[in-house]
């Protein structure tokens, strides 16, 4: 990819984010309930309707939605996100501190995946259909069916409450709070990496410079791990960058139920206390992420494929 290419995706992602910016902020103007008077009723205060109007007004909240829209969007751009109507906080704030924790358990679980499906995709390839296979592709069409949530509520009770190796509540942020939130997430991306990796080695195998480097006298092994593995890497490291973007956005259901502080069970708490500056900027915060991992999995590719680093 080079700088030409590079600078068109950066200006797509601009073009986009401005769009989801803006979608992002109508559906909220438009969905029901009042953020002022959940904002008074959070604290314990009923006002008079007079003094709502007040509030309103100083939030701007009576404003036409398109002068809403850019005075948020302005200061978007100068890195102000507005201030929380549940905390009083920056949002800025509030999502740096979410951040990190989700960063951790996104990465740790993609460790597990890693380790899981790697070894158990190359198993099924190397035996394929002999009993290893089949046992390996029976583990992943249950992984596969069970959802995330279930898979979590049974660790929660049997290894948390049950066994008590492991806290109940991810609270501390330390590593054993982190251990079964990021064994459910895994779960279910384990099957489906072990599949994609097992139908990647699968095509490796049956190529011709495999059947060459047999005839040079190569060990399988070697040839497993110099050539087949390498060559198979290109369509795992798309999957590996998309599914890092879903799990920065779609950890809400496993974080809320291990009550851990991360963006997803920031934005579910927000959600039901009508904290519209935060769900807008968390939005938009996802859909950078998740472009920017899409333009560095891009940028990858070149260091992996030869053609790819030709073209460019």
């Amino acid at each position: 990819m080079n700088s030409k290419q590079i600078a068109r995706r950066l200006i797509q992602m601009v073009i986009v984010l401005i769009g989801i910016s803006f979608i992002t902020f109508a559906l909220i103007y438009m969905a029901p309930g009042d953020p002022v008077r959940a904002m008074y009723s959070s604290s314990g205060v009923i006002p008079s309707e007079e003094v709502m109007n007040q509030t309103r007004e100083a939030m701007g909240l009576n404003k036409p939605f398109i002068v809403q829209y850019f005075d948020w969007l302005t200061s978007c751009l100068h890195g102000d996100f507005g201030t929380s109507y549940s905390s009083g906080k920056p949002v800025i704030g509030i999502l740096m501190d979410r951040l990190i924790p989700t960063l951790k358990l996104a990465f740790l679980s993609l460790i597990i995946m890693l380790i899981v499906a790697v070894p158990s995709g190359i198993l099924a390839a190397v035996k394929q259909n002999k009993f290893a296979d089949y046992l390996v592709r029976g583990i992943t069409f249950l992984g596969v069916s069970i959802p995330n949530f279930w898979v979590g509520l049974m660790l929660l009770y049997f290894v948390a409450l049950k066994l008590s190796l492991l806290p109940v509540v991810s609270i501390g942020g330390g590593i054993k709070s982190m251990i079964l939130p990021a064994i459910t997430l895994a779960f279910a991306m384990a099957a489906k990496y072990t599949r994609q990796v097992r139908t990647a080695v699968l095509e490796e195998l049956n190529k011709d410079y495999v059947i060459g480097a047999k005839a040079r006298g190569l060990s399988y092994g070697k040839i497993l791990l110099r050539h087949v593995f390498p060559n198979s890497l290109l369509p795992l490291i798309t999957l590996l960058g998309l599914s890092l973007g879903s799990l920065l956005g779609g950890t809400a259901v496993v974080e809320v139920i291990f009550s851990y502080p991360g963006l997803g069970n920031l934005a579910v708490t927000s959600i039901t206390a009508y904290d519209y500056p935060v769900i807008q900027a968390y939005v938009l915060w996802i859909a950078l992420i998740y472009m920017i991992i899409n333009l560095i999995v891009d940028l990858s590719y070149t260091l992996v494929d030869p053609k790819v680093r030709e073209r460019g």
